[in-house]
């Protein structure tokens, strides 16, 4: 097969990996919230904003999720 044992049972049983999930909905949310703003809003900000919508999460997150994605405040 060419692929150890561990990482073919792994993926016969299909977990899935919660965190990744949640970076993809996350992501989302950011880049609504971010062209909702017009490209002004910074880290910070879209982290009160989420946590305004019960979602609860650091700014530090945020901003790596911002750098993955691309994103910066044009302020």
């Amino acid at each position: 097969m060419g692929m150890h044992h561990s990482i073919y049972y792994y993926y016969r049983n299909n977990k899935t990996n919660k965190y990744k999930e949640n970076n993809k909905e996350l992501d989302k949310e950011i880049m609504k919230i971010y062209t909702e703003s017009k490209r002004r809003y910074e880290s910070p900000k879209i982290q009160k904003v989420l946590a305004n919508k019960g979602i609860k999460t650091s700014q530090k997150r945020v901003a790596r999720r911002m750098r993955k994605l691309g994103i910066r405040s044009i302020v």
